[in-house]
């Protein structure tokens, strides 16, 4: 088209719709017949002639071509959004599920899911990175659609995405699947927590955290106490590290007389406390017998608290109905609907997880 508009010239093509699918394109070429800059069109399946009868046909079928595509893009998205609203993602599967072209559902990679899973607890319980999370993917094989390595923030979209506990986003909401979790909701509201926790700025301690720093408070002025590493070194060579515990003194109405205490001595100190209320060693058997008993009597506690569970879940499904009667009715604006669905759905997960783990007790 930019060579015909340079140097002019003439078009061979099979139909109208070849050249041009919105009016745009549509435009160009009519404004370059009347311009004279393009000589002639001509069409095995359609007449034209550089007139006005000629350039009015044309512009009927411009009309026609666009209303195809404009409908077919309709057509299309209305079918994606019924698949969401059947639970199914309209998209290729995310690492450990596999898009099933028979039935045109999405379901569990047996061998991947399991590597997803693993990736998961060694996130939330092996301490690891983000990194250390890309590494084990990469060595477990798992690449990119495209078959590149998974990178830092690959494994921390697959970390984050809520597809793996029954959940999709799509158009920037939060849909409930029918595809098959591979990890708790537990599991995965840990992972966002260490996240969150993790993304911070890392601030470097002046001190080993110590046992009983923030549980115990002085019994002088009623401040919480610290705890400070000391270290000694002897003239022979040998060096000592001691932990001190002291008040922290910073009432403004009491002037705190207590001095330090090494470690050793307070729990020496506790333990003597513990032992005053300790139970004794005779009543293991009434206590064992009584906790049997306890055990025994749980089956209808148990029942009560299905029947709780069930209620909240309730609650929640009528509160979706309302949040989205609200939205219909315009009283909700997008994105509050959008973030209260999302809130709502995640509630609705994890209730209905503890009633599957109660079921199995």
């Amino acid at each position: 088209m930019d060579e015909i508009e340079k140097n002019g010239g003439n078009i061979l093509a099979w139909n109208p719709d070849r050249l041009a699918r919105n009016s745009v394109d549509g435009g160009r070429i009519i404004y370059l017949l009347d311009t004279g800059r393009l000589a002639s069109l001509k069409f095995p399946t359609f007449w034209c002639d550089n007139t006005s009868q000629g350039k009015f046909m044309l512009n009927m079928a411009f009309g026609q071509s666009k209303y195809y595509v404009d409908s077919l893009s309709e057509n299309t998205k209305r079918g994606l959004r019924q698949k969401v609203r059947m639970g199914i993602f309209p998209s290729q599967a995310p690492v450990g599920y596999l898009n099933d072209v028979r039935t045109k559902t999405i379901i569990v990679d047996k061998k991947r899911s399991k590597i997803v899973r693993l990736a998961f607890e060694r996130y939330v319980k092996g301490n690891q990175r983000l990194e250390d999370i890309a590494e084990f993917l990469a060595k477990s094989g798992v690449t990119t659609r495209t078959g590149k390595r998974i990178s830092k923030t690959k494994a921390s979209f697959i970390l984050s995405n809520p597809f793996y506990i029954g959940l999709f986003k799509y158009g920037g909401e939060i849909h409930e699947g029918k595809h098959e979790p591979i990890i708790s909701k537990k599991l995965f509201d840990e992972a966002q927590e260490m996240l969150k926790f993790r993304g911070q700025p890392e601030r470097k301690p002046q001190n080993e955290p110590q046992p009983f720093c923030g549980l115990i408070s002085c019994a002088s002025c009623g401040m919480m106490i610290t705890a400070e590493n000391k270290t000694k070194r002897q003239k022979n060579g040998n060096v000592h590290h001691y932990v001190y515990y002291r008040c922290t003194k910073k009432s403004k109405v009491v002037k705190c007389p207590e001095m330090s205490l090494r470690s050793e001595k307070l729990d020496e100190q506790l333990s003597s406390l513990i032992k005053k209320v300790s139970l004794p060693k005779d009543w293991a058997e009434e206590l064992n017998r009584l906790a049997l008993q306890d055990y025994k009597n749980s089956t209808p506690s148990l029942t009560a608290c299905v029947k709780e569970k069930e209620t909240k879940l309730s609650v929640i499904l009528q509160k979706l109905e309302r949040l989205l009667n609200g939205y219909l009715d315009q009283v909700v604006d997008e994105q509050d609907y959008r973030n209260q669905k999302a809130k709502l759905l995640s509630e609705k997960k994890s209730l209905e997880e503890e009633m599957t783990s109660l079921s199995h007790k």
